[in-house]
């Protein structure tokens, strides 16, 4: 490893980084962490902050976990790599496949498709859902619906799907036949609606109307998270889930739940999907699935879709879509071990416990700082505050204002992430009492800092 002198040098000027522009990298060089430890991590100059990011909503179990770690080197030492294209497998992908089946029961999703994570998730759950339709003899049913402000990646399909304006322009035109419908985000809706229960039912006749207006018979998949993430933790009305799964199965739509951050126990349950008591026909999940530590994911398949792949006499069935890495056995060991002890842990209640923690010191926040106009959370540890330059008005804040605070509450010990107008919170869902006092009081630091 090169010295920190040539590594600060360097820093910011031959990496491009995602959701970031070059010239933003350069002129201030990015936070370089170097060591993490438990729910901490540590930068190149030694400052040391409690992780509220949780690497990217997918250090569930932090940074220190041994079980994961001896996983992927014993992994590393007997099979590296091996294909899982047909005619050969490995034992670490069939031991995870049976796993993930035990994991998703209730749901019924009992088949799985091993990806490199969650666009390549996303991008596969869509692709089967349309051969799905093809396979039913339906090859008239080629569109997509999802949500304005839905995150769902990068891909040419997934990015088309995806409903925020600033992964979308710069890539345009992107896939034909995907539409977007008003989210359920109650501070800013082309309703002005501000009861939850009331815009849930508007986004849901949003749906009927854009079904109707494609034609049912051409709509392929109408794909959501169940608690929106990177668009900046908008939680659905309970009713709303449950909507959408009638609307679909009343026109032979797959609904297809981006569960990519939500899984594994983020919302306080095991997935997203059955914390609004809703079984989706696929599921796309990764990040969490290896604990960060490996490139990794799953597409799960429901009963009823996989007996129409299994039964398929045609040809049309076979799988034709796949990844290198698909099924890596490295990825898959360490997502076996992670599996378990992501429920020897009980992560989930946890994050239930300290979200609501969280959430609540938020709201007390909200009532010392102006900037703050809105405060969204209240599903484990998915948390966001949208900040505002005036809250009559909801006039975005400036970015120099959101750099000092962001730049504050790191000083102050904690990592938090910027997604736009939002502060967006997931840490790691073993934090403790004290790490989220540690997150308030920095992040009230911050506030001071820029009030």
């Amino acid at each position: 490893m090169k010295d920190d002198n040539f590594l600060k040098e360097n820093n910011g000027r031959h990496l491009w980084q995602p959701m970031t522009h070059p010239a933003e990298s350069q002129a201030h060089p990015p936070i370089m962490v170097t060591e993490g430890a438990g729910v901490r991590i540590r930068d190149i100059d030694g400052h040391e902050t409690v992780d509220a990011v949780g690497g990217l909503w997918n250090v569930n179990l932090g940074y220190s976990n041994d079980a994961i770690k001896s996983a992927i080197s014993n992994q590393l030492n007997r099979l590296p790599f091996y294909s899982t294209f047909r005619g050969t497998t490995n034992d670490a992908a069939v031991e995870l496949s049976w796993m993930l089946r035990e994991f998703f029961a209730p749901e019924e999703l009992t088949r799985c498709f091993f990806t490199s994570g969650g666009s390549d998730s996303v991008e596969t759950a869509l692709r089967l859902a349309r051969q799905y339709h093809k396979i039913r003899g339906e090859a008239g049913r080629t569109k997509y619906i999802s949500l304005k402000n839905g995150y769902h990646g990068t891909h040419t399909l997934s990015g088309s799907v995806t409903g925020t304006s600033r992964n979308r322009s710069p890539y345009e035109p992107l896939m034909p036949g995907c539409y977007h419908i008003p989210a359920p985000y109650t501070y800013r809706n082309p309703f002005n609606e501000s009861d939850p229960a009331k815009l849930a039912q508007l986004c849901l006749q949003a749906l009927e109307d854009e079904i109707k207006f494609q034609g049912p018979e051409t709509i392929v998949a109408f794909i959501m998270e169940p608690v929106m993430g990177a668009g900046g933790v908008i939680p659905p009305h309970e009713t709303f889930m449950p909507g959408v799964r009638e609307i679909c199965d009343r026109h032979g739509i797959l609904l297809v739940a981006d569960e990519v951050i939500c899984a594994f126990g983020r919302t306080g349950d095991w997935c997203g999907s059955r914390h609004w008591g809703v079984k989706p026909d696929l599921m796309t999940t990764a990040k969490a699935i290896t604990n960060g530590y490996f490139p990794f994911g799953a597409v799960m398949i429901s009963d009823r879709i996989a007996e129409v792949f299994e039964n398929d006499t045609s040809g049309v069935g076979n799988i034709g879509t796949g990844y290198t890495y698909s099924g890596h056995p490295v990825g898959a060991a360490a997502a076996v071990v992670c599996l378990q002890e992501t429920q020897r842990l009980n992560v989930k209640d946890n994050a239930r416990d300290r979200g609501a923690e969280l959430y609540a010191g938020l709201l007390e926040l909200q009532t010392k700082y102006e900037a703050i106009g809105d405060v969204r959370g209240g599903h484990g540890l998915m948390c966001a505050l949208e900040l505002v330059a005036d809250r009559d008005s909801k006039a975005p804040i400036d970015k120099g204002t959101i750099n000092t605070l962001y730049e504050t509450t790191y000083n102050a010990g904690t990592i938090v992430r910027i997604s736009g107008p939002n502060v967006i919170l997931s840490p790691p869902l073993v934090v403790t009492q004290e790490d989220v006092s540690t997150i308030l009081s920095s992040l009230d630091a911050g506030f001071q800092a820029v009030s």
